[in-house]
């Protein structure tokens, strides 16, 4: 049986990259356009109650957007510098919602329901663990995704390393680990972290009361306060999914995504 468990979707209007990102419109198989944010609430919604679901932001357009489609919204201080930080201030708004808080990132519309619950499970299993996240097989397609972005000096999907027992050794923006161009099935090698974790809300609050750190500034990678403080993060490891769980980073990927949804009948 999953633990009980609540999502938090971070959501920001300030994006460096993509500014309005949340509030970007992708076009489903039917050809109606919704943004971002209620694409990632949908994901969200199936897999939690909406009542367990919350949209943390801080930006009164955001609010507005999640508001007119029956989403929650908890507000959040401008201060917050990442989607962790954000989750922490909503529990301090909200209060104990539940033992476990998922933050599914707002720009993560593709992710599959289980991979939500088997994170959830993967951390009750793993009580030494600060949090869970996923680890997914690449594709070729998805690979290709990644090693183009990275060609072309964008900040693409980020990948993750482990250590023998599963636990988390680093996470790059970067593709890791490094593979010549002539090596056979390099995707086999490569996992992409998706932008989903679990939490207990204890780890929340310390993560919070850290400053962010070195490596942490140098990816833009929030998890990476955790590695550097050390606390282990234990990772869940799935197969390369059915569809390429494709983030949205930079308006590139828009058509990629829009693909997706097409291909894969979603509204």
């Amino acid at each position: 049986m999953t633990p009980d468990f609540a999502i938090l979707i971070p959501a920001r209007y300030a994006s460096t990259r993509y500014p309005g990102k949340p509030l970007a419109l992708l076009r489903g198989a039917d050809g109606a356009a919704h943004s971002l944010i209620e694409r990632s609430w949908r994901a969200a919604t199936a897999v939690a109650p909406t009542e367990r679901v919350w949209v943390a932001t801080d930006d009164s357009r955001i609010a507005d957007a999640v508001r007119s489609f029956g989403g929650q919204v908890v507000m959040t201080p401008e201060s917050c510098r990442n989607g962790t930080e954000r989750c922490a201030a909503a529990l301090d708004v909200l209060g104990e919602i539940a033992p476990v808080i998922v933050n599914l990132q707002g720009d993560a519309p593709l992710t599959p329901a289980f991979v939500v619950s088997d994170l959830v499970a993967a951390l009750a299993a793993d009580p030494a663990a600060a949090m869970a996240t996923p680890a997914v097989e690449c594709s070729a397609s998805l690979y290709t995704h990644l090693i183009t972005d990275q060609a072309a000096g964008r900040a693409g999907g980020t990948t993750v390393v482990a250590d023998a027992s599963g636990r988390a050794l680093y996470f790059s923006k970067r593709v890791i680990p490094h593979l010549p161009a002539s090596a056979p099935d390099a995707h086999a090698a490569v996992r992409l972290h998706l932008g989903v974790y679990a939490y207990r809300p204890a780890a929340l609050a310390s993560y919070a009361a850290l400053e962010p750190t070195p490596l942490e500034l140098c990816e833009g990678l929030e998890q990476l306060r955790f590695l550097e403080s050390g606390q282990p993060i234990r990772l869940v490891p799935f197969p390369a999914l059915e569809w390429d769980c494709i983030e949205l980073n930079n308006p590139e990927d828009v058509p990629a995504i829009e693909a997706i949804l097409q291909a894969r009948g979603i509204r």
